[in-house]
């Protein structure tokens, strides 16, 4: 089935499931303790970050229970709920945390049946707005493997009325192609950013069929990105090279949305910023010859 999800009106926004969001959004990781696992260092600054987050403008939110676990939830939950009717809050499912805070898959049907009300009780929902099913192949990287039964699943819940929308993150070109046989595909959610960009074909292919491409680790994760061009550019339009990489990123295709997380309301509203810097032609030429390597 291919997905019939189309862009908005306005260059600032684009449609997620069938409602416009904001294309600079907000992630939840950061807000969990370190490695992503336990509670935060302080709760009081993370909940001020989420509602600084929405009293900004920001109407796009991604989380996972599995982030914690649960931590993350709860928090916006606690910060957020009763929650704007404009929020989009998209989650993710198909991977668990051990108690040695490794990240280890949860694909079977009772185990995503699960996840989907571990979601909604944590989040304080009825009805999950965009599921993503986290491929775990390999952790650490989209990996072939077959996704129909897990898929499946989750379409049940759909149909049951817990799930709106469903996605997929952490997957190849191929596994999208085969999800969209199966269900439609609100969204697609991989790792890319200046320097990592095995998704370019993938990207365009989404874009042309008006699906939302959310990039995670837009900044570099655990590795923040670092090179020459960049910090020049940054100091030609007076920015910091985190803007300018996140500009970029939403100047180089219209159907991506962007979730960079931050503890930091002051990096939170650095981040935000992005969305008003323009990268004129020659400073698009001088980000696009980065590479891995840089």
């Amino acid at each position: 089935m291919t997905s019939t999800t189309t862009a908005s009106a306005d260059a600032h926004t684009f449609v997620l499931g069938h409602r416009p969001v904001r294309r600079l959004g907000y992630g939840a990781m950061q807000l969990a303790g370190s490695g992503v696992f336990g509670p935060p260092r302080d709760r009081e600054a993370a909940l001020a970050v989420l509602r600084a987050a929405v009293e900004a403008g920001v109407n796009h939110i991604d989380t996972s229970d599995f982030y914690g676990p649960h931590i993350t939830n709860q928090l916006i939950r606690e910060a957020l709920h009763p929650y704007a009717e404009d929020l989009v809050i998209v989650t993710k499912v198909g991977a668990v945390r051990g108690p040695d805070a490794s990240w280890n898959p949860a694909f079977s049907a009772p185990q995503l049946r699960q996840a989907v009300h571990d979601n909604l009780r944590h989040l304080g929902l009825d009805q999950l707005e965009v599921v993503n099913l986290r491929a775990m192949f390999d952790v650490h990287g989209p990996a072939e493997g077959p996704l129909e039964e897990p898929l499946t699943a989750l379409a049940e819940l759909q149909q049951q009325g817990l799930i709106r929308h469903i996605g997929l993150s952490n997957v190849t070109a191929r596994q999208v192609a085969d999800g969209q046989r199966i269900c439609r595909i609100a969204c697609v959610q991989n790792q890319y950013n200046l320097v990592h960009r095995n998704d370019d074909g993938l990207i365009d292919a989404l874009a042309r069929d008006g699906v939302p491409y959310v990039p995670f680790f837009p900044l570099g994760g655990f590795s923040p990105l670092q090179s020459a061009a960049l910090s020049g550019v940054a100091s030609q339009l007076g920015a910091t090279p985190m803007q300018v990489a996140l500009a970029w990123l939403l100047r180089r295709a219209p159907n991506i949305l962007l979730i960079p997380g931050t503890s930091s309301v002051a990096h939170l509203r650095d981040n935000l910023a992005a969305a008003s810097l323009a990268l004129p032609d020659d400073a698009m030429d001088a980000l696009q010859q980065m590479t891995a390597t840089a």
